[in-house]
């Protein structure tokens, strides 16, 4: 099953542009560019069920545990949210409800229904994200990482195909790492110890449609390989 925590940029109209332009609303701070039609491809491609958040990060952020400081950012990459200066435990309520929890019970419940469905065997989550190329004037060279912290049954194979391919720089929690688990991966599939892992691919490899098929296509490549191991679809604790 897929997850695209970071899909939208999309804000409820009862929030305004959160005291944003346009230009600010279509950066990386505002969603993950490319990740969702890069989910999307890759459902086709693997046949898999997709959960994809409706709404911008901003709003609340759905790979971080409610109440953390950065589920309701109000600076990102040095540009200052100005709806998000003063949220009261209200405000914050009325979001969660509206945006985060909607989006963690719904991929609850497509886990749910792949495991019955899959005669009992228990599915594999894999979370896409993308990650913005400068990040505090550092380049970062890696096209596509692969985040996991202590489950080794999808990232060492998909590792090991990525790191096959000489045209691809591959990181091994590169840019950020899975031992700083997020909400998703740690709730959904580390607490249920299902195989999961979360792919960050480059933002300017998937800024267009053409980019997305491409990098669509090469990991959909390295996730069939992987998939194959009927062995990986139990439940395991590490």
């Amino acid at each position: 099953m897929l997850a695209c925590d970071h899909a939208s940029n999309a804000l409820p109209v009862a929030l305004g542009q959160l005291g944003l332009g346009s230009v600010e609303l279509a950066q990386h701070i505002a969603w993950d560019i490319g990740a969702a039609q890069v989910t999307r491809l890759l459902a086709a491609q693997l046949d898999a069920p997709a959960v994809l958040a409706g709404y911008s990060r901003l709003v609340i952020d759905c790979n971080r545990p409610p109440g953390d400081p950065t589920s309701i950012a109000g600076i990102s990459d040095n540009i200052v949210i100005p709806g998000n200066q003063a949220v009261d435990d209200a405000a914050a309520e009325l979001r969660l409800n509206a945006a985060f929890w909607p989006y963690h019970h719904a991929v609850t419940q497509a886990l749910a229904h792949r495991w019955r469905h899959d005669r009992g065997h228990a599915p594999a989550l894999i979370a896409i994200h993308s990650f913005t190329p400068t990040m505090n004037g550092f380049q970062r060279p890696w096209h596509i990482g692969v985040l996991w912290n202590r489950d080794p049954r999808l990232a060492e194979p998909l590792l090991a195909r990525f790191r096959a391919n000489a045209e691809i720089c591959v990181g091994d929690n590169q840019p950020y790492s899975g031992r700083d688990t997020g909400f998703t991966m740690d709730v959904h599939g580390s607490a249920a110890g299902l195989p999961h892992l979360e792919i960050e691919i480059r933002q300017d490899l998937i800024a267009d449609e053409a980019g997305c098929v491409r990098w669509a296509a090469i990991v959909g490549a390295a996730l069939e390989a992987t998939l194959a191991d009927d062995a990986i679809y139990q439940v395991a604790h590490y």
